[in-house]
């Protein structure tokens, strides 16, 4: 019986100021490339524009996409030749992933709303020594 293929992340940072055709063909390529190379793809993900931790090639902000797919070890150097020099891609990312991964965050849901480990904890009653 043969192995499964294993599940890889492309995280993909694009230009916000490149015109949004570029943007679209950029992902429309990275999609044929996984359909030539008969990988499949598991989940697509638009996080939106969101500033970046750090300032990358004079960028304060990307536009974040992330896709999940199953495919051979062919894939990710396919993916890597062309985002490598691909017009509007600000930083990439490859990731293998372990069986039995978590979901992938819902990173589009209202911030205003408190996480459960952020929620503001009950105050204790102050002890006088």
């Amino acid at each position: 019986m043969p192995a499964q293929n294993p599940t890889y992340d492309l995280m993909l940072l694009l230009d916000t100021s490149a015109d949004e055709d570029q943007r679209s063909k950029v992902l429309a390529e990275a999609e044929r490339i996984l359909e030539t190379n008969d990988a499949s793809v598991v989940s697509k993900h638009d996080w939106g524009v969101r500033r970046t931790a750090f300032e990358i090639r004079h960028k304060n902000d990307a536009e974040y996409h992330l896709l999940q797919f199953e495919g051979g070890p062919q894939v990710p150097a396919a993916l890597d030749r062309y985002l490598r020099i691909a017009d509007g891609v600000v930083r990439f990312r490859v990731i293998k992933l372990r069986g039995g991964a978590g979901n992938v965050p819902d990173l589009t849901a209202s911030a205003s709303e408190p996480v459960a480990s952020e929620a503001p904890a009950e105050a204790a009653p102050a002890e006088r020594l």
